[in-house]
């Protein structure tokens, strides 16, 4: 375990495949946040205070994960900074915000009505529900641990691509129910922004973009 110390709010650290294996932990622990993840960190926290003075903050810290394919993860370690929010009004606002976001993120996708509740189906007519999405990523680690999160039995139809220094993950329902592929499409706004809502925008995509897992991208990408 290598122990790097970037500033005075900043360590980083790289933990080999090894030692992954010796503590009988993957990346998906660090994501999910399990005990065993929660017991590393600790030790990894002990051994920056002693190896490098690392003083971890009082309130709370981020951490960044990034695979390094065939070698490892590197976790960053950073305090959390409340600068930009000087005050609990302006938090207030800012979770507001993200709620509503989030709700209308929804909407779009057909997920719930305004109501918050899903509608029901009518006998004269079924209401629409969108069955594709189109989620951007900044980086194939934000897909790949968005991808590391799903259930292996999760059957939607998915692609990816990158256009622009971006990459885009298109995903169908497929033959997953709606309840799982909505609950998808949640999740994958923990990691990035909905592009496209409707798929309509699928075609310019593929077109326009580069494609770099034409099926399976999902199952692929979890390995």
């Amino acid at each position: 375990m290598k122990i790097e110390r970037v500033d005075d709010k900043t360590v980083k650290c790289f933990i080999s495949n090894e030692e992954m294996e010796e503590y009988e932990i993957d990346y998906k622990d660090f994501i999910l946040r399990s005990d065993k993840a929660k017991q590393v960190v600790h030790d990894i926290i002990v051994q920056a205070a002693e190896q490098v003075g690392y003083r971890p903050p009082k309130f709370a810290f981020d951490m960044q994960i990034m695979m390094l394919p065939d070698q490892g993860l590197l976790l960053t370690f950073s305090e959390s900074d409340f600068t930009n929010l000087p005050n609990m009004q302006q938090i207030i606002d800012y979770l507001k915000e993200m709620k509503q976001t989030l709700q209308r993120t929804k909407e779009q996708l057909g997920i719930e009505d305004p109501a918050g509740e899903m509608a029901k189906d009518t006998p004269q007519e079924e209401r629409h529900r969108p069955e594709e999405a189109i989620f951007a990523f900044e980086n194939i680690g934000q897909v790949m641990n968005y991808a590391a999160l799903l259930p292996s039995n999760l059957r939607v139809q998915s692609a990816l691509y990158k256009m622009d220094d971006r990459f885009y993950l298109y995903i169908h329902r497929g033959n997953a129910s709606y309840e799982r592929y909505s609950r998808a499409c949640i999740q994958a706004l923990e990691f990035g922004t909905l592009y496209s809502g409707d798929g309509m925008l699928f075609l310019a995509l593929k077109e326009h973009g580069e494609c770099l897992i034409g099926r399976r991208a999902i199952q692929r990408l979890r390995g």
